[in-house]
């Protein structure tokens, strides 16, 4: 197991659209075949996921941190206040975290929520909330080891691709 130390953290540059554009489809390419398996994936074109991070990272709306390992980039979060409507301004949100699939389990997550949490308190954020797909277990069992608590009342679906899937919003302290 790779200590979370391995990886280097830092804020994306322009640059780095391209590579977290290719890890977001990477990475949600297989967390979606281990939700619903069988089931037809269509993610957004890498082209316009990548203009999508670049403008991201220009306006830091979300913040973007990346996840570096011998020089490779393997993971990134982009974080920001939340965006669900009625929350105070000191509420956080962890907008995306993904990783490429072979740095699953390895500590790249661990450090990459460790960056954001520092930047939200930084922003003077007390609380933090998340949106996972209910069936994504892995994902689930990350963050409630976090610290993160799932709201029973927040469920809702939302369109993936071609099919509609249960999300559900976790919350938890910063400090």
């Amino acid at each position: 197991m790779t200590s979370p130390s391995s990886y280097e953290i830092r804020p994306a540059t322009l640059r780095d659209a391209k590579a977290i554009a290719a890890i977001y489809a990477t990475s949600s390419q297989a967390a979606f075949k281990a939700i619903l398996p069988g089931e037809p994936f269509n993610a957004v074109p890498v082209d316009k996921r990548e203009a999508y991070w670049r403008d991201a990272i220009e306006y830091s709306e979300p913040q973007v941190h990346v996840a570096v390992q011998a020089g490779v980039m393997v993971g990134f979060v982009g974080f920001d206040r939340s965006r669900d409507a009625g929350t105070p301004p000191t509420m956080g949100e962890i907008w995306a975290i993904y990783l490429e699939p072979a740095h699953w389990g390895k500590g790249a997550g661990l450090a990459l929520w460790d960056s954001a949490r520092e930047g939200l308190i930084e922003e003077g954020c007390t609380q933090v909330t998340l949106w996972v797909p209910l069936g994504d277990e892995r994902a689930l069992r990350f963050f409630e080891l976090a610290g993160f608590k799932r709201q029973m009342n927040s469920i809702k679906t939302v369109p993936v691709g071609s099919v509609r899937i249960e999300e559900i919003r976790l919350k938890r302290a910063l400090v």
